[in-house]
């Protein structure tokens, strides 16, 4: 459902709109847009919203109790009071709270899952939370982020993000994803996080990477990557091509002597149905960039490059096999 927005609203009132509107777990693309748009348009836009985002994160500051009265007594005299009106009057309260003696940005107090971001196939966004750090998310990606007075949490449940965290030592920054775990206190590192295992690369910064139970943590630099798989073990750090694995926030897939079986699982992310290869040509070797939009171009390439060829199968999936 589209919702319409205010007509000749202020800045403050159009900002409440869309924090409330981003609150909501189904949000269509068309209505993403306009939000991207809007949050573009102006400095003083997102300010405002940023703004509205910290002291709704303060609220956690008051007993739950407390706050649900300062709410109700808010919005009392409405007939039918609106979900921005209780976002006003819940972020009054947490204003009047930093106003007696500051407070620490954390997160919904009646959301015990924390907030949740999702995107769909195809999609990319930028998530900015409320300590000022960034999540660039890939297609078909989500998270949950969790706040508290010593920590920050996000999950990464599925998919792959692209992280830049504020730095703040008194509150690593934990990304907990399948079988790993990384931690840090400011850095810019992507996170990749598939059925069958995780995947970290460092741009810049450190960062430190566990696996289950007993298994050895890894620090990481810039440059460096490691694996962690399904059963929750620590692979070797090794130097990775941070700039091909980041590739996909300008929509681009880069592949760079890969073999097939990585090209095909790497392509089926960005695909309806998914991309198979055949036994015998899996670890064939493949170098090459395409548009993650447009993977139909790298499939008529392929035959062109390598001995192979595509066939269509009867669920509308596609397959490498030999020529």
């Amino acid at each position: 459902m589209t919702h319409a927005r205010p007509a000749d609203c202020s800045v403050r009132d159009e900002a409440a709109y869309w924090f409330s509107r981003n609150r909501e777990p189904v949000q269509d693309a068309e209505e993403r847009s306009r939000f991207d748009a809007w949050l573009a348009a102006d400095s003083a836009h997102r300010a405002e919203y940023e703004l509205l985002a910290r002291l709704w994160s303060a609220t956690d500051l008051i007993p739950a109790q407390r706050l649900r009265e300062l709410c109700r007594a808010e919005v009392r005299p409405l007939p039918a009071p609106s979900r921005r009106r209780f976002l006003q009057g819940a972020m009054a309260a947490a204003a009047s709270l930093l106003l007696a003696g500051g407070a620490t940005y954390l997160l919904d107090p009646f959301a015990p899952g924390g907030e949740t971001h999702a995107t769909g196939l195809g999609e990319r966004r930028q998530v900015t939370l409320a300590d000022g750090s960034t999540l660039d998310l890939n297609g078909r990606t989500r998270v949950t982020v969790l706040f508290d007075a010593d920590r920050r949490l996000v999950r990464l449940e599925t998919g792959e993000a692209m992280f830049s965290v504020t730095p703040d030592r008194a509150r690593p920054f934990v990304v907990e994803a399948g079988p790993g775990r990384v931690t840090v206190t400011g850095t810019r590192f992507n996170v990749r996080h598939d059925a069958r295992d995780l995947r970290v690369a460092v741009e810049s910064g450190q960062v430190l990477v566990a696996g289950g139970q007993g298994a050895a943590s890894r620090p990481l630099l810039a440059g460096d990557g490691v694996q962690v798989t399904a059963d929750g073990a620590v692979g070797p750090v090794q130097r990775v091509d941070i700039a091909s694995i980041t590739a996909w926030r300008q929509g681009k897939l880069v592949f760079n002597d890969v073999p097939l079986a990585e090209v095909a699982q790497e392509v089926s992310r960005y695909r309806d149905k998914p991309l198979r290869v055949a036994p015998e040509v899996a670890k064939l070797r493949f170098s090459s960039v395409f548009r993650a939009d447009d993977t139909n171009a790298l499939l008529s390439a392929l035959p062109r490059i390598l001995p192979v060829k595509v066939r269509t199968l009867p669920d509308g999936s596609s397959e490498i096999i030999s020529f």
